[in-house]
């Protein structure tokens, strides 16, 4: 097939020359060579892209796509008992959990403004002055526990009563020779995958860490959760290598949230709307699944991107997630097209 293609352009391509050679067609002989009732065809480049089909869409950007009873950007159809149970759900549930939310909020700055009320002072009086103050002591413990147990309530006022947290334990048979030194090692950052903003409740109410996410990291000495872009709790995407830079123990941890008919991963959807049928669900879920900490090999601290994508292959493994090139940018093509937006194709490309 490959020498016929090639003889047919080679003859298209003497053709050409032969006519040129005896002289060019004028436009009414160009014209008149056309068969009756045929329209000029267009050329490629004034020819307007052809609109993909939601279900083309969907399968061009899997890890964005949602599959439940709201369908895309959550307007999809929905039966009268649905419709009924969400009517039900706005007019009692969601302004008792708005007005918890709010208590909770309210509660945990009231707890900040008390615990930083002379930290400002300390600060402009002598201290090293590095744009924020730095809480310690009694003021740090009571900031993080009070923290801690709020996020845990917000989460129960989103309708998360009960989490469910694994241990996997399979693997820590495999690597049998590792030393009491590096057991004694502490993780540097906690590797999750990312879902949902409900996931920064759970971290928060776990560990109240500091969060990455989006970035690379330009230094090497934090301790935080490295994240990335949202999907539809299916699939991993790439991690960024700002959590690896250390060199230390990584800690990952995969979460799941287990639905039946709304998914409270947050992928295609506006934030509102989102934010209005997770609270008109009933009862929302949550498993966590913990891995053992992950050490680094000489290699993988010399290379971090090998180290990111080292664990990302387990997390894939050990969660049952599907790996996935895409990133940021083509998520933002996605919700254009659902949005009936046209886009660029260069805009196909990762957003570093």
């Amino acid at each position: 097939m490959a020498s016929d293609d090639a003889a047919a352009t080679t003859t298209a391509r003497s053709e050409s020359g032969t006519a040129d050679a005896g002289g060019r067609m004028s436009s009414e002989d160009a014209v008149a060579a056309r068969p009756l009732l045929s329209p000029p065809s267009p050329s490629p480049s004034a020819a307007a892209p052809a609109r993909e089909s939601i279900e083309e869409l969907d399968r061009r950007y899997a890890p964005y796509a949602r599959r439940d009873a709201y369908g895309p950007m959550g307007l999809g159809p929905i039966g009268a008992a649905e419709a009924a149970r969400l009517a039900f759900a706005a007019a009692v549930l969601v302004p008792l959990r708005v007005v918890a939310g709010v208590l909770v909020l309210a509660a945990y700055y009231l707890v900040c403004r008390v615990c930083t009320l002379r930290v400002e002072e300390e600060r402009d009086g002598g201290g090293e002055g590095d744009g924020y103050a730095r809480l310690e002591g009694w003021r740090r413990e009571v900031v993080v526990r009070c923290g801690r147990a709020l996020a845990r309530a917000m989460m129960f006022v989103f309708g998360f009563y009960w989490i469910r947290e694994y241990d996997c334990l399979s693997l820590q048979t495999e690597d049998e020779h590792v030393d009491q030194s590096k057991e004694l090692e502490r993780p540097g950052a906690i590797v999750s995958n990312h879902v949902s903003y409900v996931d920064i409740l759970y971290h928060m109410s776990a560990s109240f860490p500091s969060f990455v996410a989006k970035r690379e990291s330009k230094t090497s000495d934090f301790k935080g959760v490295s994240e990335g872009t949202t999907t539809n709790g299916d699939y991993l995407l790439p991690f960024k290598t700002g959590a690896f830079l250390a060199k230390a123990p990584v800690q990952p941890v995969i979460l799941r949230y287990p639905y039946k008919r709304f998914n409270p991963a947050w992928e295609s959807m506006s934030g509102a709307r989102h934010i209005f049928l997770l609270l008109c669900q009933f009862v929302n879920y949550l498993e966590v699944i913990h891995l053992p900490v992950y050490y680094p090999s000489e290699q993988e601290k010399d290379d971090p991107k090998l180290y990111a994508n080292n664990v990302r292959k387990l997390m894939a493994v050990e969660g049952n997630l599907i790996l996935s090139d895409l990133g940021l940018a083509e998520k933002r093509v996605y919700h254009a097209a659902l949005n009936g937006n046209c886009l660029p194709r260069a805009l196909h490309q990762k957003d570093d």
